[in-house]
Parts: C-alpha cells; structure tokens; sequence
C-alpha cells in the first residue's frame, strides 16, 4: 500500500487529513510549529491515534511519518 493511499485510508475513516491531525497533534502539545517536539516519543503519538481515533498500528505510523516530514 502506497504512503498515499494510507492517508486516503485514514481520512476515510476519522474524516480527518493531514492539516487537521497537524493541528490536533499541535494542540495536544506533541507539534510546535510543525515540528515533533524532542522530548515526545513515536510511542506517545502512536497511542494517541490509536485510542483517540481507533487507527491500527500501521496507519498511526503513517501519521508519525508524515509528522516526521514524509510527504510520499
């Protein structure tokens, strides 16, 4: 599965995409400025997406990445 059509996964099922996880991922305090704040941990992201949003282990990853600067 493409990076791509992981977030196409993932939008069609929170109705969220990207721009909008960026901004809850701000607000939660894990993104300043679009940048993963150094002292959180891929784990923390990950659990949050996953109990918030009901995603499986590989689409919060995708999350993650893109957090991290993947764009493909």
């Amino acid at each position: 599965m493409s990076f791509q059509a992981y977030l196409d996964n993932i939008q069609s099922k929170t109705g969220k995409g990207p721009e909008e996880f960026k901004k809850l991922a701000e607000e939660k305090g894990f993104l300043i400025n679009g940048e993963i704040v150094k002292s959180i941990k891929a784990t923390e992201i990950t659990n949050w997406l996953k109990s918030e949003f009901g995603l499986g282990h590989g689409h919060a990853m995708a999350i993650y990445a893109l957090f991290k600067g993947k764009t493909e």
